[in-house]
């Protein structure tokens, strides 16, 4: 290992941490009596400004856009945006360490997405489908205690639409700057949620200084910290594979829920959180093993994290 690659390490793990205290900034916002929809909003905004502000200092060669990429990028920022406006509401409902866990299900439902789309399905995959679907359910299985199945439901249903915005990246912008796609990708999604956040028709409602805090977190440094860093990280490692990005934002977030949030799960949502962790290592062991096309491609996606972008074919193996 040279020192270039070190340091692509290095980077690659801060994202990881930026990355994964998306759901523990999220937390403290609602502490402060914020709700879930204005931290979306302001929280998507800040990171589409300070993209847009750094991108205009340094990489204004990849702000420009054809119209057909322009096209793709506002419909996965569609699907993202859609998902975000699920996911906070779903977190403002359950704890934070599940909350990451059925979000990071999202690899499920690209599986789904593209077998229905006529995608071959090999043994190894519904292995991991079935691995997965074992760990949801010792996750929300809670004997003697009550679990908010409509949080669970909203968590799931941004990680299909987190999905479904990877799936129509696959296809329409495969072969598109990822740094491109990012910018006009988030800015999609501060329009989708300041749209539905204006259409409440409510007043935004006073934030206190705690809440502002947690609102920067997450759009700084969850959002927009995470992405420079993990270009930075992969721009240095190539097409090494860099797995640690798909499981070590789980620990990051568990962790973190642990120690600042104060959270505790049972030994058997314990068993559960191993369970997807293992299904996602299964994902990235695409090296020795023949996969189909698609799930080489879903092999390179899962070294970005749920809250990362897509990287560029030219860091892919």
């Amino acid at each position: 290992m040279d020192r270039d690659q070190l340091t692509g390490i290095i980077l690659t793990v801060l994202s990881t941490v930026c990355a994964g205290t998306a759901p523990i900034f999220g937390k403290l916002a609602f502490r402060a009596d914020v709700t879930p929809y204005t931290v979306v909003a302001l929280r998507t905004s800040l990171a589409a400004l300070t993209l847009w502000g750094f991108y205009l200092l340094f990489w204004r060669s990849c702000i420009r856009v054809r119209w057909p990429t322009l096209v793709g990028c506002i419909a996965m920022g569609i699907a993202n945006g859609l998902g975000s406006l699920m996911y906070y509401p779903g977190l403002a409902r359950i704890d934070a360490s599940l909350a990451q866990l059925l979000y990071a299900l999202y690899p499920v439902w690209v599986f789904i997405f593209l077998s229905a789309a006529g995608h071959p399905v090999s043994r190894l995959a519904l292995m991991r489908l079935g691995v997965a679907l074992v760990g949801v359910y010792l996750l929300t299985f809670t004997p003697g205690a009550r679990f908010d199945f409509l949080g669970a439901m909203l968590l799931l249903a941004a990680g299909a639409a987190y999905g479904w915005h990877l799936v129509l990246g696959q296809w329409t912008l495969a072969d598109v700057d990822s740094r491109t796609v990012t910018l006009y990708v988030i800015t999609t999604m501060a329009v989708v949620v300041d749209i539905a956040r204006l259409s409440m028709r409510t007043p935004l409602e006073f934030v206190p200084a705690a809440g502002w805090l947690a609102i920067a977190g997450l759009g700084l440094v969850s959002m927009a910290l995470a992405r420079l860093l993990v270009f930075a990280g992969l721009s240095r490692l190539g097409g090494i594979q860099t797995s640690i990005l798909s499981v070590g934002e789980l620990v990051v977030a568990l962790l973190l829920a642990y120690l600042l949030l104060g959270e505790r799960m049972t030994p058997v949502q314990w068993i559960g959180a191993l369970l997807i962790g293992l299904s996602m290592m299964m994902i990235s062991r695409e090296s020795n093993l023949e996969l189909e096309s698609w799930e080489r491609w879903l092999a390179a996606e899962m070294r970005n994290s749920p809250n990362q972008p897509r990287s560029s074919p030219k860091d892919r193996n």
